[in-house]
Formats: structure tokens, sequence, C-alpha cells
């Protein structure tokens, strides 16, 4: 294994009756910026800490590179963690917060055994650390003097400052504001390659996942879901919990009965269909299938006849289910339609280039056979 990857092996944690993590298996690669998400509740934080060595495995192996730490002390793992709350000493100043892990432990220099740093090296760190993150003149400052997104940046400057093989940070911007997360999203992405070290993530917020994962694993009831780069993720859902968390507005999904119509592979909806892709792994005949397909793999047209294939804002799809719009959601770059399907809610995403239909239209939803997607009724687990 490489230097600083990751690695939880059948890895079970529990709190009383409730388990927290439950047989986790999960390799994140030396280097990669690894995202663990999901929503509260789900064991990602509770997995991170288990790095970090704040909290024992009830069972299983995690490894650190080629080193076993499962029963190593937090304090001799090789890791440094980002809290939520920042966790700064406010009676110090940016330069003495920054410092204080190098004046608490033992740093290994240049590969060679862990020792105590002088006093000009731990100043020289500090220096480079503050310098990293834009802190050089503010490093006399207390942390009550700070905005939130410079104590921030403190938090992670000592976390970089002892130069740990691994990174974790839980929700570490869950405290600012909008403007200030995305800018900060930006800056760790950054900071990610010029350390080019392994990062584990924790957050809830899909955004950030999508956005600064090179790989995310998503979580919930402490079992793993799926695993893969961002795009995998949204494109090809493992499962429907997946498919409905991941995406702003989530994935559509229909009750539907897959059909086969002379050769040709289709999804029945209501009195409606939508064909599917050749090729693909086919489920039984006439089996209830759960629906799913992205807002913005879905057009409209208007219903009735002289709008089937290849006609209208769905040149290229064939087939359709009726509905009628029942919201119009403005967002000035684009809009969703809501639109009821006998009982459901489908959303679809469309440039707000035209006037806003009204609201009671009766449409026509087309969608491309490569865009719909099946996932069994019962489990959720993904057909095709």
């Amino acid at each position: 294994m490489d230097v600083s990857g990751v690695l939880f092996e059948q890895i079970t944690k529990r709190f009383g009756e409730t388990v927290a993590v439950d047989s986790l298996d999960l390799r994140v690669d030396d280097g990669e910026f690894m995202v663990l998400l999901g929503p509260s509740g789900c064991g990602k934080t509770t997995a991170l800490r288990l790095i970090a060595g704040l909290e024992s495995a009830d069972g299983g192996r995690l490894r650190i590179g080629d080193r076993d730490v499962t029963r190593v002390e937090a304090k001799d793992r090789d890791v440094a963690m980002v809290f939520q709350s920042y966790a700064l000493y406010p009676h110090m100043t940016v330069a003495g917060n920054i410092e204080s892990p190098l004046v608490a432990r033992r740093v290994s220099v240049d590969g060679d055994e862990p020792r105590k740093l002088s006093s000009a090296e731990r100043s020289a760190r500090v220096a480079e650390a503050a310098g990293v993150l834009g802190l050089s003149e503010l490093l006399g400052r207390k942390p009550a003097a700070l905005s939130g997104g410079q104590r921030q940046r403190v938090a992670l400057a000592r976390a970089i400052v002892s130069r740990p093989s691994v990174f974790l940070m839980d929700e570490p911007l869950s405290n600012l504001d909008a403007k200030l997360r995305a800018q900060t999203r930006l800056e760790l992405v950054d900071l990610h390659r010029r350390l080019a070290t392994t990062f584990v993530y924790v957050t809830h917020d899909q955004v950030e996942a999508m956005t600064m994962a090179t790989r995310m694993a998503i979580m919930v009831d402490g079992r793993l879901q799926q695993v893969g780069s961002p795009r995998e993720v949204y494109e090809r859902p493992a499962n429907l919990f997946v498919a409905r968390f991941i995406g702003s507005p989530p994935m559509n999904s229909l009750p539907g009965t897959f059909e086969v119509r002379e050769g040709e592979p289709s999804v029945r909806v209501g009195s409606g269909r939508w064909p599917l892709a050749r090729g693909a792994a086919a489920p039984a005949e006439g089996r209830r299938v759960t629906v799913g397909v992205r807002p913005e793999h879905l057009f409209i047209t208007p219903p009735g006849p002289g709008n089937g294939p290849g006609t209208g804002a769905g040149a290229g799809a064939e087939g359709g289910i009726d509905g009628v719009i029942a919201a119009v959601e403005w967002l000035g770059h684009e809009r969703h339609l809501v639109c009821d399907v006998d009982g459901s809610r489908v959303t679809v995403r469309e440039t707000s280039e035209h006037a806003d239909p009204e609201p009671g239209r009766p449409v026509r939803l087309l969608a491309r056979p490569d865009a719909v997607q099946l996932f069994d009724e019962s489990s959720g687990d993904r057909l095709r």
C-alpha cells in the first residue's frame, strides 16, 4: 500500500446497541481527496474519528500506509484533524495556535526518526504554513480578533504544520457563509494539489463533495452505498438512495413496468411509456420497477398526436408520458418545472430563456432512452 493511503477492512464500531459503522471496507488511495458523504447519523464522522484514533474499532482492521494502526494511539498515527468548531486556543495568538502541534508531539524530519523540533525549526514551519494559507500578517492576533474564514485558515495551518501523512476534515466549512464556502472550496482543492498528500473529508453537503472529491464514498446507516468519482456516482448511482441523495433537484423516481414491444425494450409509466437503450441487461418482461431519470434529461412538448418520436423539444426521444405543470421555480439561469404525473411529482430542469409556462398546463414528458434508469422496486438496487 502507498505511504499515506488508508484502508478499512471490515471495520465495525458500536455505541451500545447502535452500530455506527457496519463492516466498512474502503480504500483511500495515497494522495487522493476522498469525501465521506451522507446524511446526519450515517457514520461518516465516526469513520473519520476511527482513522484519527479518537475512537477504537470493535472489529476489523485499519491501516495507514503499510502500518496496522487499529490499536495505535492517536498521537502515533501521523494524522492531523480539522474539526467543525476549529477548536482554536483562545488565549494563544495565531502563531501559537499553528505551532501548538509541534510543541506537543515529536515530528519526523526528512524521513528520520520522530523528534522534538527546535524553536527555530518550529518558527520556520509556522511561517511556511502561514504563508501557504495567507496568514502571515495575522500571526500576532488572537482568535477573537479573526473572522470565521480566518479562523478556518488557522485551523488548516495548524493541521499542515506537522506535515502529516493524512489530513482529516470534519465539515470544516459548515460555519462559513455561502460566499466564503464557495471560495474556500477552491482553496482546499488548491491546497490538496500543492501538498500532494491524502485528504479524507466529511460532509453532508453534496456540492462540497461533487466539487472537491477525487472520489466520494456515500454512507447511510453505517453502511457504504457506493464509491466512485463524482461523475460516476451522479451518472450511474448504485441504488435509489444514492440516486435521490446526489443531485439538486434529485433524480425523479416513478413506479413502472418493464416491457418489450416488437423487440424494443421500454418501461411503462401510467398510461405512457419511455423507450430504453438496447444492449443493457434487461429485467424479466412485466417486472415492476422504479424508473429513475435526472431532471435535466427530461423534455416537454404539448400532449396529443404529432408529438411522438423525434419531434418537439425532445427530438431524438420516443414515447412519452403525460402530466400537468403544478409549479414553476425560476432560478435565473434555469427553471424547474414541477409536474404532476398520476399523483407523482416529476421535476424538469431547463433553461429560462423563454416565458414561464402557466401552472395547470398539460404537457408530455419525453426522455432519451439512454437517460432512463431502472431500479429494483423492493431493494432499490440498480438493474440497468
